[in-house]
């Protein structure tokens, strides 16, 4: 399915984050602190640019390569996984599928070396699963705009040098065309952390309010076009649901690992290994790790594909969108799903010692549910494939 190159790539990846990463990932997780001297590990290696061009300081590589990043994260931490899901899925890529060359020269070098981390802002109150009901609002002033209002849930917001923050430029415009995302810049007048959330798993990624008090962003840190936001948010999580299986795929992964280990290597254990009905949970363990590996990388190619043409300026018929967010739910929805049944099997081959803190399957216990819950529950996951199949898009026609 990889190619050499990508095969090799997980070989290095997988070294470098074993002997670098994972040492500290428990102490992280416990103090529930931001890892960034982790963050600046990644980073030197380049793997913080990892889909951007080469002119703009990055690897140049595509999205299968992150996808293995984050499935290689998700083994040993998910919430690394989270940080750096955000930063190349959420921030860095819908400034490489729409933002002008300026942007892309100011941005992408920085964010690519680490000298800024990228957040994504789209999540309210009132807007959370329907992101058409968003307040914030940007109201034109000369040649800025004026942002008030709050996001919440921002992963990287209080670490965060620009976030992408999605805000209401026409109130008397639909939905799909009043929405408008900004490039904001953490220094800019106006721009201010509010809450930080604690929270039962992913400790070591923050998440956090954001609050815009008259925050003044000029008019060219427009991301794509007036009154295009929307398609710029739902183009963002589609790969980033894609990224975020991979990081599932992961913890599944390790899950199933966990379990063999137990089962044959543990000598006042041994007797396990014969027992048939942990075998047929082991097998069913490794049929699903097996498929969610299978979906998860069919559906990184064709997000890699889809991006390439969007990169370029190719129209895009709207069915062809669609099929791309139905795949990309589906795979969020059954991955993250797999990585939930995979840790509590785990857990119930593990006994006891695996709920012990500090232990990497009490952590994986933790951590599993969000991939079910962020980036849109698998409720609205499902939402979104049944209204593909029964074409239920009121624009489904026309490009």
């Amino acid at each position: 399915m990889l190619s050499s190159k990508q095969e090799e790539f997980r070989r290095k990846t997988r070294n470098f984050l074993i002997r670098e990463i994972a040492p500290s990932v428990v102490d992280y997780d416990l103090k529930e602190e931001f890892p960034l001297d982790n963050f600046n590990k990644l980073s030197n290696q380049g793997l913080m640019g990892l889909q951007v061009p080469i002119k703009y300081g990055g690897m140049g590589l595509g999205e299968i390569e992150c996808g293995i990043l984050l499935e290689e994260l998700g083994r040993i931490c998910s919430a690394h996984a989270t940080i750096v899901g955000a930063h190349l899925g959420l921030c860095i890529a819908p400034i490489l599928l729409f933002g002008s060359e300026v942007q892309k020269k100011k941005y992408l070098p920085r964010l690519s070396s680490g000298e800024i981390i990228g957040g994504f802002a789209l999540t309210e109150w009132a807007a959370g699963s329907d992101v058409k009901n968003i307040q914030t609002v940007a109201e034109k002033v000369g040649s800025d705009f004026v942002l008030n209002g709050n996001k919440i849930f921002c992963t990287n917001g209080n670490r965060a040098g620009l976030v992408i923050v999605f805000a209401v430029t026409n109130k008397s415009h639909r939905p799909s065309r009043g929405v408008t995302a900004f490039l904001v810049e953490r220094w800019m007048p106006g721009f201010s952390v509010g809450k930080v959330e604690r929270k039962t798993g992913i400790r070591a990624s923050t998440t956090v309010e954001l609050v815009f008090d008259n925050c003044v962003v000029p008019d060219e840190n427009i991301l794509g076009h007036l009154g295009t936001g929307l398609r710029v948010a739902l183009t963002a999580l589609d790969g980033g649901r894609a990224g975020l299986a991979a990081g599932a795929l992961g913890v599944a992964e390790q899950a199933l690992d966990h379990s063999i280990d137990v089962m044959t290597n543990d000598k006042a254990k041994s007797s396990t290994v014969n027992r048939q009905s942990l075998q047929i949970m082991i097998a069913d363990m490794a049929i699903e790790v097996v498929a969610a590996r299978l979906m998860t990388y069919n559906t990184l190619h064709e997000v890699h594909e889809y991006f390439k043409r969007l990169a370029i300026g190719e129209k895009v018929l709207r069915s062809s969108r669609h099929h791309i967010s139905r795949n990309c739910s589906i795979v969020k929805a059954y991955v993250s799903e797999v990585a939930s049944r995979a840790v509590r099997t785990a857990l119930e081959i593990h006994a006891i010692e695996g709920l012990e803190v500090g232990q990497a399957l009490e952590r994986y216990f933790r951590d599993s549910s969000i991939a079910e819950i962020y980036e849109g529950t698998n409720e609205i996951q499902r939402l979104i494939i049944a209204r593909d199949l029964l074409g239920l898009h009121s624009d489904k026609n026309g490009e």
